[in-house]
């Protein structure tokens, strides 16, 4: 254990305090759960830069650093699809989960057959982390039923993560199309 590993656990760990003060029912509950999720975020930037910089990167960070950002962005927009239980948020949450999903089992199954490197992050990846990272920190912020400019500015951050989210999908899944469905000789 090392402190890059530590950070991630503590992401992990601070995932049900989010859920926990995001339904308290004091006011400012929303915007307290969204500088936790903030917090957690940044643990997210701060242990990779750790792992890298003090060359403490291991497998089981490498195992569990991309679980608990999968776990804190599912987590976090299912409690807001609950919250504002409307299709313009589904929609956008639906596409994000969905494309974690494929591209776990896409990575997985590439470093099944030895091509894990061939799906590392990209650009567009990281892009649309901090994008989607912003955007639900927005929206963890703003109260449903009270409509601000910090919900309009999340709700905007939240469609624009989802189109590249889709994007950085599509990159993943060129890389390894060739892999995927082999041309037959």
């Amino acid at each position: 254990m090392n402190i890059p590993n530590y950070l991630t656990l503590l992401r992990i760990v601070l995932i049900p305090v989010i859920v926990l003060i995001y339904y308290l029912p004091i006011p400012w509950s929303y915007q307290a759960s969204a500088c936790i999720f903030a917090l957690a975020g940044i643990t997210d930037w701060f242990d990779g830069y750790l792992a890298r910089r003090l060359n403490q990167a291991t497998p089981f960070g490498a195992f569990l650093d991309p679980v608990a950002d999968k776990l804190m962005v599912a987590i976090a927009l299912a409690l807001l699809v609950e919250e504002y239980s409307h299709l313009w948020l589904t929609i956008p949450a639906i596409i994000i989960i969905g494309r974690e999903i494929v591209i776990s089992a896409l990575r997985e199954w590439m470093a099944e057959i030895g091509k894990r490197t061939s799906v590392a992050v990209s650009f567009v990846g990281k892009l649309k982390t901090a994008v989607q990272m912003l955007a639900i920190f927005l929206l963890l912020a703003s109260p449903a039923g009270y409509p601000s400019t910090i919900f309009y500015i999340g709700i905007s951050c939240l469609y624009l993560a989802a189109i590249l989210t889709l994007w950085s999908m599509v990159v993943y899944l060129r890389t390894a199309w060739a892999d995927l469905i082999p041309l037959k000789e």
